[in-house]
């Protein structure tokens, strides 16, 4: 996969010593291709051979995007309740092989409902929470942000000819990070959102639509056999919400003062790090192609 270090990521809280060999992002990109090529090539390989196993990828990936996004929160004294949004964000995962959007949709509510309660109690029944309106809205926002935009990749799967639906998802979030990167690079001038993402520009953000219109032209076409106008549309919108990730995360990182959400991928950051553009991706994806094909 490509990598995320590019003129459009955040760019927070920069230490003073950077790598010998970081990009204009500062990241260490060497570090950060060879990541990304490597995940990439595993991916392909399971979806090609083996699909059945992204299932457990995507719950392990979520595990860690989750527990990365909890224990900052907490950092900042903002008490998410880890151990249900944890279980509960497995239970949408694993039941959208099965049951589809309604297992999906059973798993969300009732997690959020016992999130409520566990935040209500979690310091006993005598005791007044404090900031339970701010930490339980928070809660559901980081529910709906991880595990329920996952799982529609896991539904995604399980339709016909699924491997391939979520293979082009995933090429088409690459292109728009490759094309962002490669304009941003080249022709960055103009500031996009400076008050969230300095480094992101409005070159880069073309270039991410030209690169994506065509990789959904391509994918659409060879991969899926589908009318070549679907994978027009898809590309917009893909360039559209994998930009607005990237753009969510940032606000977020931002507002917590932190650069990255972990250190688990080099040159890319944290779990969560890799996934901010590619969570709403999948949900979008799942929408173009279940709506058209």
């Amino acid at each position: 996969m490509a990598s995320d270090a590019h003129p459009e990521s955040p760019d927070h809280d920069q230490a003073d010593a950077k790598p010998a060999k970081s990009s204009r992002a500062g990241r260490n990109l060497p570090a950060a291709l060879g990541v990304g090529f490597g995940l990439g090539l595993s991916l392909i390989a399971i979806l090609l051979w083996a699909p059945k196993i992204l299932v457990g990828v995507v719950a392990v990936a979520i595990a860690i995007a989750t527990w990365e996004v909890a224990k900052r929160l907490r950092e900042a004294d903002v008490l998410v309740p880890r151990i249900p949004l944890l279980v509960g964000g497995q239970a949408m995962i694993w039941l959208a092989w099965p049951y589809g959007t309604h297992g999906v949709a059973g798993a969300f509510g009732l997690t959020a409902l016992i999130c409520m309660a566990w935040r209500l109690f979690d310091h006993g029944l005598s005791a007044t929470p404090r900031n339970f309106l701010r930490d339980t809205a928070i809660t559901v926002f980081v529910l709906t942000w991880i595990p329920l935009l996952a799982s529609f990749a896991v539904v995604m799967l399980t339709e016909p000819r699924g491997n391939l639906r979520v293979l082009t998802f995933m090429i088409l979030v690459v292109c728009s990070d490759v094309g962002g990167y490669v304009a941003g690079v080249l022709f960055g001038r103009h500031p996009m959102v400076p008050a969230i993402s300095p480094k992101k520009s409005w070159e880069g953000f073309a270039g991410s639509l030209v690169f994506c219109v065509i990789g959904g032209l391509l994918t659409v076409t060879l991969l899926l056999q589908a009318n070549s106008m679907i994978g027009v549309l898809l590309g917009v919108a893909v360039v559209l919400v994998a930009t607005s990730g990237d753009l969510i995360e940032s606000q977020v990182k931002r507002e917590l003062g932190i650069k990255d959400m972990g250190t688990l991928l080099p040159g890319h950051g944290g779990m969560m790090d890799r996934l901010d553009s590619m969570l709403p991706s999948a949900f979008v994806s799942w929408l173009v192609l279940a709506a058209l094909l």
